[in-house]
């Protein structure tokens, strides 16, 4: 890993921008090398990533790592995976769950990161506020579902997900197709980007 890149990650994790509005205090979470192949734009912490200080270390996580295939140690060596999530530090709880991701990090940092990334061939955009950040059709106002099936159709090395809470259980119910069309593409995809 470059200085560059260590440097980064230093000041990431010591960032305190949000800190009059996080309860929990900030922790920011985040992973990467500047070799880093595959990019992984989630949502934001939650209560257990937040209390751990490793990326995913929660149920959701679980989840991800099945869908993509990956080990846990593939998951975590950060000159394979990049974890930059929307919002670096847990934003809270809210009424019908976690609040959404904090909106100062992705344009304080999101940049500078995949500025450093020299060899990213693959980047998962999980949830709806990755999507709508980086993918066009999600500005266009397509729901989640309708990105999520047209996977194909992403180009730039995108691939859209829904988020992998237990919320997603329903969904995976509802759409059939998420397990037996997309989660096969995911994993291939997934393989060919780490080759």
């Amino acid at each position: 890993m470059t200085l560059d890149a260590i440097s980064l990650i230093e000041e990431i994790r010591s960032c305190t921008v949000c800190e009059s509005e996080l309860a929990a205090g900030p922790r920011p979470t985040v992973q990467f090398s500047d070799r880093s192949r595959l990019v992984i734009v989630g949502q934001a912490p939650g209560s257990r990533v937040h209390a751990s200080g490793i990326p995913w270390d929660d149920k959701s996580g679980d989840r991800l790592r099945e869908w993509t295939g990956l080990s846990r140690a593939e998951f975590y060596d950060p000159d394979k995976v990049a974890l930059v999530p929307m919002g670096f530090c847990y934003p809270g709880r809210g009424r019908s769950g976690d609040l959404p991701p904090r909106r100062e990090c992705a344009p304080l940092w999101h940049a500078r990161v995949f500025g450093l990334l020299s060899d990213v061939r693959l980047t998962l955009l999980v949830g709806g506020y990755a999507q709508a950040h980086y993918h066009r059709a999600r500005r266009a106002r397509r729901s989640l579902t309708e990105t999520v099936r047209d996977f194909r159709t992403c180009g730039d090395g995108l691939f859209p997900l829904p988020h992998p809470s237990w919320r997603s259980t329903i969904w995976m119910r509802r759409n059939p197709w998420f397990e037996s069309d997309v989660l096969p593409a995911l994993r291939a995809t997934v393989r060919a980007a780490l080759a």
